[in-house]
């Protein structure tokens, strides 16, 4: 009797450690996860399109979460803020094609120093080496369906006969069985590059779904009314930007190129050796000449081809999940096989949502529902019940602090997510202090399917999102317009509900640290902009400049009203001009290291921004100051021998009192902070413009904004002084 006391009083005080936040004993975690797996097209969601029995098997064991979500629509930063915790801007990786910065904290890292041994086998996508494993084997980019390449741990690439998800499943079921430490805890990173596009099944799956028609949602025909205008600006609908080869597996050339677009080919078909390829065409051609006959003969309607494409498309993409499918019913198998089922949490999820046709699309990227939420089936053996449902609010940030919580180790501060232990041995119920709103940021601005930024809030019955471009709100009611069809904005009767959301909105984004003024934001989109971005960028390849002028329209206007003035001044030092109309500070850190820079090494950098993130958003000085010191810093290390004229912000408006005046007095006030007097030599000339009453003069500044003739020679006057002493 003593001596259980005894061993009581030792568990208890044991699990009052820090890191006995569970259990003493940590669970292995297999964590599956696909790229673009719909919710809808799994059956623990209520699908109605196809069949799910191992994924299903997940809930039915454990729980699925009806409202997960993602933090950002698109693969790479989706992966990366489950890697690290942390929304996109936070980690560094807004947008794919970004390198992902391995020397921050990741939870696989924390995991191995809490003792797991971890693996990482599929799809990476995030540029760099995977970190805090002690094996993996990574598709390059998004990898290919048919007789894949993987990159191995030694730098070599191998590549393997088959079918791509059927080899992850191998490759990661020999992990477990032949690979790992036996006497450590696992954890597995199993990531298929399935039901990505272009959708390519194994042959098991060729004739699936061959004599049936798959129901087409209600806005396959969506015509954008009822909400923002960039929506018609999309690049991304069934109707409108599907391949020929690609996405519709046509050989050739585009007969139809109204309809089918050219020059992009079936890059799987050739990949495939001649066996693969009969199979291929076997199971294909006879459809597609059958339907090509009715186009020749035109027989079909605008309506009918586009109904023709979408069943293409969601019978590929289906049977790609369906192989999605058997593998995680192997992975299941190994586990009851092996005595490992009771001790291991099996998580099935995948980056984002897609798009089934809905709104007329394929795709992600925007934060309607169908992309923004995203699978979180979980099953963990005494722990959860079987057949839990949650509707808790998570999102995947929250899954890093739950998988260290799981091993029994901290989670960082650092870490924007919260763990989910509490609520998963909660049967999924949420506590009083649980989230009740997330946060979502798109930021791949002018790329594939053209996409604009915008960001939002959504609770657990109101949307809002904001499009910076347009300057738009829209406001969705997910219980009358679950298919959000109608943005409820401009209506007076949800005119406290907008209030308060936008409330929720700038509460979230100060919660996150959100400051556009320093996330990196491209304006390709913009026809005039991506032009003078190019020129800018092809003059800086070769130039000799010994002077650049770093800015936004103001700046860019010594090649208008100032062209006169900047020959007289600065055609003989050779000078740059680096300034675009209606640039920001964010633009600014975008162009500068994306070729704006290109070789220039001038002896001297004339910087001023920060008057478009008044007049745009009257933006918090602190938010802009910020951004004026990412741009300084991005100087420092690029051009480490160019001293810096930081330049105050010049006056605008027309008298003292005026708001946007102020606000960029404020700014100035702050960013004279950065100047450190050598390097950095901070400059204000805006008493050159003021009359004596403090007001501008239209013959100065006709819009009160920007300069006149007059105002260039004012503002070179004033600046030849520093330019000077600077040794020009």
């Amino acid at each position: 009797m003593h001596l259980s006391v005894t061993k009581l009083a030792i568990t208890v005080t044991l699990c009052l450690l820090p890191n006995c936040l569970i259990s003493a004993k940590q669970p292995n975690i297999l964590f599956v996860f696909s790229d673009d797996h719909s919710p809808r097209a799994i059956g623990a969601y209520g699908s109605q399109i196809n069949r799910t029995p191992n994924l299903d098997r997940i809930a039915n064991e454990g729980a699925v979460f009806k409202n997960s979500f993602c933090a950002n629509s698109i693969c790479g930063p989706s992966r990366a803020c489950i890697l690290t915790g942390k929304h996109s801007h936070m980690n560094g990786f807004l947008r794919n094609g970004n390198r992902f910065d391995s020397t921050q904290t990741t939870f696989p890292r924390l995991m191995q120093d809490a003792g797991y041994d971890t693996a990482m086998i599929g799809k990476w996508h995030l540029s760099s080496d995977p970190v805090g494993f002690s094996h993996w084997e990574i598709l390059p980019g998004q990898g290919s369906y048919y007789n894949p390449d993987f990159l191995q741990m030694d730098g070599s690439r191998q590549r393997f006969q088959g079918y791509c998800t059927d080899i992850i499943t191998e490759h990661a079921l020999a992990w477990l069985k032949e690979k790992r430490d036996p006497d450590k805890p696992f954890l597995l990173m199993c990531q298929h590059k399935a039901p990505h596009r272009n959708w390519a099944p194994p042959p098991r799956y060729y004739a699936m779904y061959k004599d049936q028609d798959i129901p087409e949602p209600d806005s396959l025909f969506d015509d954008y009314s009822g909400r923002s205008s960039l929506l018609s600006e999309n690049e991304m609908s069934i109707r409108n930007h599907f391949y020929w080869g690609h996405d519709m597996k046509f050989h050739g050339d585009s007969e139809f190129p109204e309809h089918f677009l050219p020059n992009l080919q079936n890059g799987e078909y050739n990949r495939m050796n001649d066996q693969q390829k009969a199979a291929w065409d076997a199971a294909y051609e006879a459809e597609n000449q059958a339907f090509l006959a009715q186009m020749r003969a035109g027989k079909l309607t605008e309506k009918e081809i586009v109904s023709w494409k979408y069943q293409r498309y969601i019978k590929d993409y289906l049977k790609c999940i369906q192989a999605v499918d058997d593998s995680v019913g192997s992975l299941l198998d190994y586990l009851d096989q092996s005595g490992l089922a009771d001790d291991t949490v099996v998580i099935y999820s995948s980056d984002q949502g897609f798009y089934l046709g809905e709104h007329g699309w394929y795709d992600k990227r925007w934060m309607f529902e169908e992309s923004l939420l995203m699978p979180f089936l979980i099953r963990w053996p005494g722990v959860i019940n079987p057949g839990t449902q949650s509707t808790a609010l998570i999102q995947n940030i929250d899954y890093g602090p739950t998988f260290l919580e799981m091993a029994g180790t901290n989670v960082p501060e650092e870490m924007q997510g919260r763990s989910m232990v509490s609520m998963l041995h909660n049967q999924g119920q949420p506590s009083a202090t649980w989230r009740d709103a997330i946060y979502y940021a798109y930021y791949e601005n002018a790329a594939v399917h053209n996409v604009p930024v915008h960001d939002g809030v959504r609770t657990d019955r109101y949307k809002l999102m904001f499009f910076p471009r347009s300057r738009e709100w829209n406001l969705f009611d997910l219980v009358t317009d679950p298919h959000e069809m109608h943005s409820v904005h401009a209506d007076p009767q949800y005119a406290e509900i907008l209030r308060g959301m936008q409330q929720r909105y700038r509460d979230l984004r100060q919660l996150y640290e959100v400051n556009s003024a320093t996330i990196p934001a491209t304006r390709g989109d913009e026809t005039r902009w991506r032009e003078r971005d190019a020129k800018i960028t092809e003059e800086a390849k070769n130039s000799k400049a010994q002077l650049a002028f770093i800015g936004d329209s103001i700046t860019q206007g010594w090649e208008g009203a100032g062209a006169e003035i900047w020959n007289k001044y600065y055609k003989s030092r050779g000078a740059i001009n680096l300034g675009i109309g209606g640039d920001r500070t964010e633009h600014i850190i975008w162009r500068l290291t994306n070729g704006n820079l290109g070789k220039i090494q001038p002896k001297v950098a004339v910087l001023m921004i920060g008057t478009n993130n008044t007049g745009h958003f009257l933006q918090d000085p602190q938010e802009v100051s910020a951004g004026v010191a990412k741009i300084l810093d991005i100087l420092k290390e690029r051009l480490p021998d160019t001293k810096i004229i930081l330049q105050a912000i010049f006056p605008r408006g027309s008298d003292e009192f005026d708001e946007k005046r102020l606000n960029n007095v404020a700014i100035n006030q702050l960013i004279r902070r950065h100047a450190d007097g050598d390097r950095v030599r901070f400059v204000e000339l805006g008493d050159q413009f003021l009359e004596p009453d403090g007001s501008i003069s239209t013959s100065v500044m006709p819009d009160l904004l920007h300069l006149s003739e007059e105002g260039y020679r004012r503002w070179a006057e004033a600046l030849e002084p520093h330019l000077v002493d600077l040794g020009l």
